[in-house]
């Protein structure tokens, strides 16, 4: 862990969000990872036309019954929504539901919509302040092991503490409060739950990236089309979720790029530490290079919110060109 004055940590401003301000100091003390701008354009140009509009939310293993109900679902999911992969020579988490094979972050959604299917009150915050483990076992059931499982248990059971403690038992009533603020939304849920509390110390600066608490803003958007609970009228001023996949492409495109010693390190599949300077690095020079992106498709006649590039990216990344590229592995909660 990583020392920094908490104090530091809650900005007051509440009309934009401190993770851009925060990685600023980052990108330019940067001593393992550096940040290539005359790759922008090379990088549009040749991959620009598979921008798309975002992905719907409908989905076979996404819930969605436009009430409330599914506002408790996409926060549950949000909690849970880090670190899928395996550790070399392990099988990757995969469940069934209706007879198709799930993993990963589908695999994910899948086992919390087929748990409500089956009874389990997972939406219902006084359920899961006390979700006995044997539950969680039965509801990520499948072939191997969902990582981070006992973190992920410790994060419901806070959750639900939380919501029962602060929110009458519901997360609706904090999305409400915020008044359509996705901004408000976002700080709300960071000062709220501390496993949403992404947060780094870099040479003694606080750093915020907070990639879940903005997750839950974009799927609320998502998920209700921009309208009643997704109607975020600051929507634009999110950043990049800055997990494993988007450096990965960075890197290919060459928009980014590693001291030798660490791409030698992420090629041999170390892990890094989370919060290391290295770590933090990496994730501060993906959200920039997102704005940069951003910017690059303005400049072209081409408007997308940071959370479309990202979304570009993320898509990017499942094409074999760029599969081939190793990912930095870190086992954190927050990615």
């Amino acid at each position: 862990m990583f020392s920094c004055d908490p104090s530091l940590f809650f900005p007051n401003d509440s009309n934009r969000l401190p993770v851009l301000t925060s990685i600023e100091a980052v990108v330019s003390q940067s001593r393992m990872v550096a940040f290539h701008p005359e790759r922008l354009q090379s990088a549009v140009t040749h991959w620009g036309h598979l921008l798309e509009a975002p992905a719907g939310w409908h989905h076979p293993c996404h819930f969605f019954d436009g009430s409330e109900e599914t506002v408790r679902w996409i926060f549950v999911l949000d909690v849970l929504n880090h670190c899928f992969w395996p550790d070399v020579g392990s099988p990757v988490w995969t469940v069934t539901y209706q007879g198709e094979s799930w993993s990963g972050y589908w695999g994910l959604a899948a086992s919390l919509k087929r748990g409500l299917e089956q009874g389990y009150p997972i939406t219902q915050s006084h359920y899961l302040a006390t979700i006995a483990e044997n539950d969680l076992l039965a509801i990520f059931a499948g072939e191997g092991e969902i990582p981070l499982f006992a973190e992920r248990l410790a994060n419901l059971r806070e959750a639900g503490s939380i919501l029962e403690s602060r929110f009458d038992g519901d997360v609706v009533q904090l999305v409400g409060a915020a008044e359509g603020s996705g901004v408000r939304t976002v700080l709300e849920v960071v000062a709220a739950f501390p496993s949403f509390r992404d947060e780094a110390c870099y040479r003694g600066r606080a750093i915020h990236f907070w990639k879940r608490a903005q997750i839950f803003v974009a799927d609320l958007y998502h998920a209700f089309s921009g309208e009643g609970w997704g109607a975020f009228f600051d929507i634009d001023r999110l950043t990049a979720f800055a997990d494993y996949k988007l450096p990965q492409v960075l890197r290919r495109l060459g928009v980014i790029s590693y001291h030798p010693d660490l791409a030698q390190r992420i090629d041999q599949r170390e892990f890094l530490q989370s919060g290391s300077e290295e770590e933090v690095e990496i994730r501060a020079a993906t959200i920039w290079a997102v704005e940069a992106l951003r910017s690059t498709f303005q400049h072209g006649g081409i408007t997308a919110h940071s959370m479309h590039i990202d979304q570009w990216l993320w898509r990017l990344g499942q094409l074999e060109p760029f599969r081939g590229t190793p990912y930095h592995r870190c086992r954190t909660i927050f990615y």
